[in-house]
């Protein structure tokens, strides 16, 4: 099967649209379809981050993305992975000291992960601020947070991307550029643009986005998306005109995995995994 069906863009799909399958299937079902590679999501139905036989685990699927011919991002969106009352939580803003120390201890474990597996980027977001939390308290968290993370994302030569997620306290690409600057502009911290967000929030275009953007992108993101409407959507139902920005992302120059992202679909996930790719094929040649 052929790959790269716009040039310069390498394709992904990610397993939190396709938890119906066992992974060993989803990563064939994505090979046989032409990607050219996956973001795994860090969960208990593929890859549990908190099991004993962890590094086992992931020893396998590395042997197993590497048979397939698969690249990988790791994604730590999970939405009950360490607590399963609480969507996303505990975050990275939580009040409490020792939950928020949980989510770091995830994202490094997420790193170490990334790196046995020769991932090219590790996926975060900042979480919802508490209420009661004051912007600047928020903002200080984020950064203690996340300094831990760098420093081991930096020893194991493996970008963290952090996402700007609508709702969040880094919810847009300026509150990306804030975080950078607190942080001092750290070399491993990267970006995930997630196309459907620049669609909903950004007052720029998302082929704009992208090319504000591209100094920093380590992970990419893509579904369609209303204005205004925090929906991910297959491609076709939302308001995104995809040729420009396909062409704009493969002008970047950017090397990494533009991942499907369609969480709420995998009832539909092999069907859809196969639309994407053919919708993908089809815009992408239209860009050229």
């Amino acid at each position: 099967m052929s790959r790269s069906p716009a040039p310069g863009i390498r394709f992904g799909y990610g397993t939190n649209g396709l938890t119906d399958l066992r992974l060993s299937d989803a990563l064939a079902l994505l090979a046989d379809l032409g990607y050219d590679g996956v973001g795994l999501t860090l969960d208990h139905m593929h890859l549990d981050p908190l099991a004993s036989d962890l590094a086992a685990r992931t020893r396998q699927v590395a042997a197993r993305l590497g048979a397939l011919g698969l690249e990988v991002t790791v994604e730590t969106g999970a939405r009950y992975v360490l607590d399963p009352r609480r969507k996303h939580g505990p975050s990275l803003l939580d009040p409490d000291p020792e939950q928020r120390a949980a989510r770091t201890a995830l994202l490094i474990t997420a790193v170490r992960v990334a790196a046995d597996l020769g991932a090219h980027a590790v996926h975060c977001f900042s979480g919802i601020t508490p209420a009661g939390t004051d912007e600047e308290t928020a903002w200080k968290r984020l950064t203690e947070a996340l300094t831990p993370v760098l420093d081991a994302a930096d020893r194991a030569g493996v970008p963290l991307a952090v996402e700007p997620e609508p709702g969040h306290l880094l919810a847009t690409l300026a509150d990306f550029h804030h975080l950078r600057g607190l942080l001092g502009s750290p070399a491993p911290l990267g970006l995930t643009l997630d196309i459907g967000h620049c669609q909903c929030l950004e007052a720029a275009l998302p082929a704009d986005c992208i090319r504000d953007a591209a100094p920093w992108l380590r992970h990419v993101q893509i579904e369609d998306m209303r204005r205004g409407v925090h929906e991910h959507l297959p491609f076709g139902e939302g308001e995104i005109d995809f040729p420009p920005v396909l062409d704009a992302l493969a002008a970047t120059g950017y090397q990494g995995l533009t991942v499907v992202e369609l969480p709420r679909h995998s009832h539909a996930g092999p069907e859809l995994a196969r639309q994407s790719i053919e919708f993908l094929r089809t815009k992408g040649a239209s860009a050229c």
